[in-house]
């Protein structure tokens, strides 16, 4: 469909892709903690973030799924820096658990979604 193709003034259209609207950025040295990294958006967001340099967190109830999917982006990007957490936000004693391991891994906290 033409509309969809149709590039505004910042020459990107309602079908460019996050790594084309990410081209050129370089951001490492940047940490991100990653909530819901297992939905769709949630992971390509980690894709996109780690493909640009980022040292992703991705913080997931089910650890064994958040393995996979970090193999799966290192398969992809292999230079990946990317770690997985364990966290159920919906329990204090897990969320306190997170932060007490996040804030000893010395690692900045730059971004949060």
């Amino acid at each position: 469909m033409w509309i969809l193709s149709w590039k505004r003034a910042t020459g990107f259209s309602a079908s460019s892709t996050a790594e084309e609207v990410t081209r050129g950025i370089e951001a490492y040295g940047l940490t991100a903690i990653i909530t819901g990294p297992t939905s769709v958006i949630g992971l390509e967001t980690a894709r996109i973030l780690v493909l640009r340099g980022v040292h992703v967190v991705m913080n997931i109830r089910n650890t064994t799924a958040g393995h996979k999917i970090k193999q799966e982006i290192v398969n992809e990007i292999p230079k990946a820096k990317i770690d997985v957490m364990e966290l159920n936000v919906a329990s204090l004693k897990s969320v306190i658990k997170f932060v007490t391991e996040f804030k000893a891994s010395g690692l900045p906290l730059n971004i949060l979604i």
